[in-house]
């Protein structure tokens, strides 16, 4: 994946594994460890712009959410002692191991801050609660060391949608895509309101791509990764990356930029009929003034034959879990220390 991780992966299984296993094997035996969650490095996507913050080797450690309050300040203490001053060139006392050689963390806080669960979800309704750009913090990166395979199963379960929850959020994002995108771009540039435009604009982008990993069954990341591992879709991003390359550049005008989302509906539309998302259907025309919402047939044909336990539940689309434990966690740190974390730097008044 990169650097980091094979150099961290080297360091867990020459120092720190030979640790756990001889001096607390019974923790040993319950841990999951590798490099997952959350931070670039996660997806093999760091570079020198993401190394300001929480940067160097990485052990990842989950463990049962008794056996981490019991224990984790001696499971610290007993690699602690025994760490080198660093290792292939990697200081242990900074960055993310910080003279810890590992970060434990129970596995039911890390699970509730990312998918709302403490285990693996089992309905659909489950799975519609869970934000999709958070089920990848679950997912991504790597796993070293799982004696027990509890992490390793949920991992599994995760790995992508049930088909009814996997229709059901196409359904939805079809609704935004089109009604909040296309056809509110062009009553927006009807009525010159261009602030509106701006946002409506950027949000179809954003909607059409997370379409398009939809229609490659594999999850989008976090929107800051987006286009990165949208460009590696093995469908779709051939015809989408040109138009969305041209739809974003700022010599673009507004009427090309809508022309673009209409054009991304027919793609897309396209992709789907091929795939059997939806029925094959005549070709449409638009209407001057509501546009061209051809995703919202799509939409309706979708929900017309979902399941009744999916069919009026709401996908979760936003980091609500995060943000809950983020608010704690910054409520709990000493504000110097979250401006250190921020890179803020006082200037003498």
């Amino acid at each position: 994946m990169g650097e980091i991780v094979d150099t961290s992966r080297a360091f867990f299984e020459e120092v720190v594994q030979p640790i756990l296993e001889r001096d607390i094997p019974d923790i040993a035996g319950q841990a999951a460890c590798g490099m997952f969650g959350y931070g670039s490095e996660c997806y093999g996507m760091d570079d020198q712009v993401s190394r300001d913050h929480h940067f160097g080797l990485r052990v990842d450690m989950l463990l049962p959410d008794e056996l981490h309050q019991s224990r984790a300040k001696e499971i610290t203490e007993t690699v602690s002692k025994q760490l080198p001053q660093s290792f292939r060139g990697f200081d242990l006392r900074e960055g993310h191991v910080a003279g810890a050689g590992l970060a434990p963390e129970s596995l039911d806080a890390f699970l509730g801050r990312t998918i709302g669960l403490t285990r693996a979800p089992e309905t659909h309704v489950e799975w519609l609660a869970m934000p999709e750009e958070d089920i990848v913090h679950v997912t991504n990166g790597e796993v070293w060391y799982d004696p027990s395979g509890t992490f390793t199963r949920i991992r599994d379960t995760l790995s992508y949608y049930p088909e009814p929850v996997w229709l059901r959020r196409i359904s939805h994002w079809c609704r935004y895509f089109s009604g909040m995108g296309v056809y509110a771009l062009n009553r927006a540039l009807i009525r010159k309101n261009y602030q509106y435009a701006a946002i409506t604009f950027a949000r179809s982008i954003k909607w059409a791509i997370e379409l398009a990993f939809m229609l490659n069954k594999t999850y989008f990341p976090y929107d800051k990764w987006l286009d990165a591992f949208f460009r590696r879709l093995s469908t779709l991003a051939d015809r989408m990356v040109p138009l969305i390359d041209e739809a974003v550049d700022i010599g673009t005008g507004w009427d090309r930029k809508l022309e673009i989302l209409e054009q991304l509906s027919d793609i897309l539309d396209e992709r789907m009929v091929e795939i059997g998302v939806i029925s094959p259907h005549p070709r449409f025309t638009g209407n001057e003034t509501s546009g061209y919402r051809l995703l919202e047939h799509a939409y309706a044909d979708i929900v017309k034959q979902l399941p009744d336990d999916v069919r009026n539940v709401v996908p979760q689309w936003d980091q609500v879990y995060l943000e809950e434990f983020h608010t704690t966690y910054v409520e709990e740190l000493p504000i110097e220390d979250w401006d250190h974390l921020l890179n803020l730097t006082p200037v003498d008044s």
